[in-house]
This record gives C-alpha cells, sequence and structure tokens, in this order.
C-alpha cells in the first residue's frame, strides 16, 4: 500500500468519519483534482483519482522503459495484486476467482459466451445501458431468448418480482445489486441464487453501483457471476473491471469461449496442442495481451477503499447526502435516495433533468442525468459549504426554469 495513504489514513481516529479530519488528512491526497473551484457531484459517474493514481503509471512505464520485455515479471505481478484487491473488496474466497476485464459488459459477454446452447436470459427493464443492449443484441441475432422483468408501480424492482418470473427453462438470471438510475438497492439476492439454483439456472449480479459503496460479499449473496469495475466509487478510471466466477462453478467444469494465449496453461511455453491446454479455475478465462497500465492506474482507489474501509465510508457517506437532502427539501422536486435502501447518491425526479444538468454545469455544479432523474453524487471529499452552494444553485436554476 502506498505510505501516503497508509499515513494519511492513519491520521483519521477510531471514531466515525468527520468533514474536518477528512479534509485535514484525506484532501491532500487528491490535490491536483481539488485545484479547480467545480462543485463536482458526479462522482457516480467518474470518480475523482488521487495524486498517486498518476505516480503508479509513471511506476508501470518506467518497468516498460528500464526493463523492455522483462518488465513482464512485474506487471504479472501487479495483475495479481489488482485480482487480490478486488477479492478483499467484493468477499471473493480467492482471487483467481476475480478475472480482470476492459469493462463489465465484456464480462457479460464473456458468460453468455460459455453456453454450449442457446440461453434463456432474465433481466429487468433497469440494467444499465451497456448491458441492457448488449443483451437485446444477442437476443437479435439470436444468440440468446430474453424476458424482461417490468418495474412496479413505483419504479422499483425487487428480487421477489423477478422470482415471480423465474421458471424452469430460465439458465441466467442478470440484475444490479443497486439500480443506476434512482440508486435503489435490491436487496435478498441469497433468495434470488436459492431459486435460480433449484431450476437449474445462473445467477450474473452487476455491482458496478455497490462496489466501493456498500459492503459487498459475493459468497453470502450466492452469486455465480459478478460484474462491476474501478471507473466510478474506486477512482480507478475507465479499462479497470473485472468478472467474478464463483468457486462452485469453476469446479463444475465451466469453459470459457472468450479466452486467449495468457489463459494458456504455460503462457510463455508456446505449445500449440490442440485442443489448448488452459490453466486452473478462473486464470482460463484470462484472454490475450492483458493492459498492463490499467492495474497500476486503478491501485490507488483500490487502495484507499481498502484503507479507510467501506462501511466507514458508506456511514460518512450517508451523512452527506442527508445533508444535501436537507438542503434541496424547499425546491419542491421529488428527492429519492439518501437512505439504507440507496446506494451513493441522490436522484431527483424533472421533466428536463439533461436540461437543468447542463445549466447547473454552467454554473460550476458538476452533476449528470438519466432519463428523468438528475443524479447529485458527494463524495468524502465533498465539503458541506459545497452541499448548500449546490443545493442553493439547483433551487435557483428549477425558478428560472418555472418562470
Amino acid at each position: 500500500m502506498s505510505c501516503l495513504i497508509q499515513e494519511a489514513v492513519s491520521q483519521l481516529s477510531s471514531e466515525p468519519l468527520h468533514e474536518e479530519a477528512m479534509q485535514r488528512h484525506i484532501a491532500p491526497l487528491f490535490s491536483r483534482t481539488l485545484a479547480n473551484d467545480r462543485i463536482y457531484l458526479a462522482n457516480h459517474s467518474l470518480g475523482r483519482p488521487l495524486d498517486q493514481m498518476a505516480e503508479d503509471i509513471r511506476e508501470g512505464v518506467y518497468l516498460w522503459e528500464a526493463k523492455l520485455g522483462d518488465a513482464w515479471d512485474e506487471w504479472l505481478a501487479e495483475q495479481e495484486a489488482f485480482r487480490g484487491r478486488i477479492a478483499k473488496l467484493i468477499g471473493a474466497p480467492r482471487a483467481d476467482c476475480v478475472v480482470p476485464k476492459t469493462s463489465a459488459g465484456q464480462g457479460l459477454r464473456a458468460v453468455l459466451n460459455s453456453f454450449s446452447s442457446r440461453p434463456r436470459v432474465l433481466s429487468t427493464r433497469g440494467e444499465f445501458d451497456s448491458i441492457d443492449l448488449i443483451l437485446k443484441q444477442y437476443a437479435a441475432l439470436g444468440r440468446i431468448e430474453m424476458q424482461w422483468v417490468e418495474p412496479d408501480a413505483e419504479g422499483r424492482f425487487t428480487v421477489a418480482s423477478v422470482m415471480e418470473n423465474l421458471h424452469p427453462g430460465i439458465d441466467l438470471v442478470v440484475i444490479s445489486q443497486v439500480m443506476f438510475m434512482t440508486g435503489q438497492i435490491v436487496h435478498d439476492f441469497e433468495q434470488l441464487a436459492a431459486a435460480s439454483h433449484a431450476i437449474g439456472a445462473r445467477l450474473l449480479v452487476d455491482a458496478y453501483h455497490a462496489i466501493g459503496v456498500i459492503p459487498v460479499d459475493v459468497a453470502a449473496m450466492q452469486a455465480d457471476f459478478v460484474i462491476g469495475g474501478s471507473y466510478k466509487y474506486l477512482r480507478g478510471g475507465p479499462g479497470a473491471c473485472f468478472l467474478y466466477i464463483s468457486p462452485e462453478v469453476l469446479a463444475g467444469g465451466l469453459r470459457p469461449l472468450d479466452t486467449g494465449w495468457f489463459a494458456r496453461e504455460n503462457t510463455f511455453g508456446y505449445e500449440r496442442s490442440d485442443p489448448p491446454m488452459l490453466r486452473a479455475g478462473g486464470d482460463a478465462f484470462l484472454e490475450s495481451t492483458p493492459p498492463v497500465l490499467t492495474y497500476y492506474q486503478a491501485r490507488s482507489g483500490q487502495e484507499f477503499a481498502l484503507a479507510i474501509g467501506v462501511e466507514r465510508l458508506r456511514t460518512y457517506g450517508l451523512e452527506r447526502l442527508a445533508l444535501l437532502k436537507s438542503y434541496l427539501q424547499n425546491t419542491g422536486v421529488e428527492i429519492v435516495g439518501g437512505d439504507r435502501d440507496h446506494g451513493a447518491f441522490l436522484a431527483v425526479r424533472l421533466d428536463a433533468a439533461s436540461e437543468i444538468s447542463a445549466k447547473l454545469a454552467k454554473r460550476g455544479v458538476i452533476t449528470d442525468a438519466r432519463g428523468f432523474w438528475l443524479r447529485l453524487c458527494p463524495d468524502c471529499l465533498t465539503r458541506e459549504d459545497e452541499l448548500r452552494v449546490a443545493a442553493s444553485t439547483l433551487g435557483e436554476v428549477l425558478e428560472q426554469a418555472r418562470s
């Protein structure tokens, strides 16, 4: 772990996190991204990086410059460290259950492509655009058969409603742990897993909006597959994603179609056996030459989350959301989130959410919009005065839009 991260976190008391300590000890770790005067409330989209991130990438580049082909030993050691850190963050029993991917969608495709015949997939209308698009494209090309679960009258998705649509013949269930549009947390995955397994189906959970926000325990949820990444709350930027495959599924003999020479039993031996001899466990799902700098890019954000602890960050995050929600109460709009049943952001229902987000950006408040929902996500770096200004600015923009 970076000495700077370790030292900064060690200065925090064992008491719950509070703003004065976070600004004194933690904010200096982010001096570059905090150098501008914008109020950044899009941490649910792209997480703010630590200063250490650039230094970590330089380390990977230095190995390239200094060692050329001999850099691979250290590059691959960093890949394994990436897998190990993700395993800790999601409660995976083994690091080899974590397969590095460049996107969560790539992880989904690897699962879909592992079926020997056309699978029937059950999913919800609330999945993130990339996952939704992949499922629809596979269905359009006749590679899978799709069945969709609609939201309830309040726009929510529950395990109970998914189980109502679960029946023999379903091969794979795909559902998010935290819904990307409203931040709703879906509970009781162990029940869905048991019901899925009872009919011979497997469960894939998209944990992208959960990892780094709430404690994730893939073993407890009994998921067969989990996809996620570092782009958002783990502050690792694009490309640092993963596919988790449970030990039970790996032991059951699942074999990949999506693979490559780094999955070969003797990677650098250049034997050309037919059929190929693949490595054991999740290593068989490794593909071709990996994007090694991605693992350096993601290192500091993962170390930061592990050092402070996701539960501590969650408690502090809920306090930030409660403050923002209280400042927004007089805007006259529907506000969702800021409680234990939602993730890291508030969702504000607006007919012209994208236009409002653009107007806020012009006034230095960075948010984003998905459909009718404006999303606002402070993080542990966000000060209370910034929350107050952001709420006031949104109120003024809404008032102007109404007049």
